[in-house]
């Protein structure tokens, strides 16, 4: 049995469960918003852990699982702990809520079975510099960077580097725009907001989505900078299914490896000359999108993997 731990109605985590269901993989739920109707019972004694969920009528023994998909945001994001929504809990049960969300995420980070992915394998996200160290050992090329808070250093990079582009270096998500004209009228902001530009490349963005020992990817063709946001601009993003060169794939399987993520969602671009670089690799892959697009069978390689620990569709086929 597999476990699928998040919001149910979220489309990654529903997407994971239509796959155990049409795969026939039995499954269990764990609605971070049902949380509050759930008993979690840990027992750690002869250096032995020991962990059951009751919920339902159901009775999990956590040990047993084969795998867990686990992908719970923050209970303190939750809808039921903000007073402007009609679903604000009474404090007694959204400190239940919460207890009961925030001890299993813990416990996702030490059960024996696969998890994809343990909680604190995500951290390497959360500073975009110190990441690109991974995918630099991993072996893939980064564009040409710079953080800086000093609006000189930008004039001074982009006269050796050509046309910039600009980005968040924290783990949250911020889109990525060109430095146009009149953003460098703006970068005296600097001083108190440091930022990462890089080199604008020109070619096609790759997705990336390493599964266990599958590897799906998807060309993306997109008129902005920033495909996630084209229909912001008034244009359009379309993505195609594509086999990445052996050597490329093997480097992304070893920065999921080091990364120790078995579910990883890598950002890369493929030059006009057929180069390959690597922006940034995702602990918590929003997958569903590139499925939709691209018809790459992504939720059901989760599924597998979790249940036989590989992720290789029977006749061997992923993209």
């Amino acid at each position: 049995m597999i476990l699928i731990a998040g919001i149910p109605s979220e489309e990654p985590v529903a997407r994971v469960i239509e796959s155990a269901e049409n795969l026939g993989i039995a499954h269990v739920v764990f609605s971070q918003r049902d949380a509050l109707h759930y008993e979690l019972q840990v027992d750690f004694s002869g250096q032995q852990l020991r962990a059951e969920l009751r919920l339902g009528g159901q009775r999990i023994d956590l040990m047993q699982l084969q795998g867990v998909y686990f992908r719970m945001m923050d209970s303190a994001s939750l809808p039921e702990n903000h007073a402007a929504t009609p679903f604000r809990l009474p404090a007694p049960k959204l400190q239940r809520l919460r207890f009961v969300n925030d001890l299993f995420a813990q416990l996702a980070d030490v059960l024996p079975c696969r998890v994809l992915n343990r909680p604190h394998h995500m951290g390497s996200n959360f500073s975009k510099l110190y990441q690109l160290a991974f995918i630099r050992e991993a072996g893939l090329e980064v564009p040409a960077s710079l953080l800086t808070n000093e609006p000189e250093a930008v004039a001074d990079f982009e006269d050796v580097h050509g046309p910039l582009i600009y980005k968040s270096i924290s783990g949250v998500r911020s889109i990525v725009k060109p430095l146009t004209i009149d953003e460098k009228g703006r970068l005296h902001h600097l001083r108190s907001l440091p930022t990462q530009f890089q080199e604008c490349l020109q070619g096609h963005n790759v997705r990336v989505h390493v599964v266990g020992d599958a590897l799906f990817a998807a060309r993306i063709s997109s008129e902005s900078v920033d495909y996630r946001y084209a229909s912001h601009d008034g244009n359009r993003t379309t993505m195609q299914p594509v086999n990445l060169p052996q050597e490329v794939a093997e480097k992304c399987f070893r920065l999921a490896s080091t990364l120790r993520l078995p579910l990883c969602g890598i950002d890369l671009f493929e030059t006009e000359g057929g180069d390959f670089f690597c922006f940034e690799a995702n602990p918590c892959p929003g997958y569903s999108y590139f499925q939709n697009e691209a018809s790459l069978p992504i939720s059901d390689a989760i599924v597998r993997y979790l249940e036989y620990g590989t992720a290789q569709a029977p006749n061997g086929a992923n993209n």
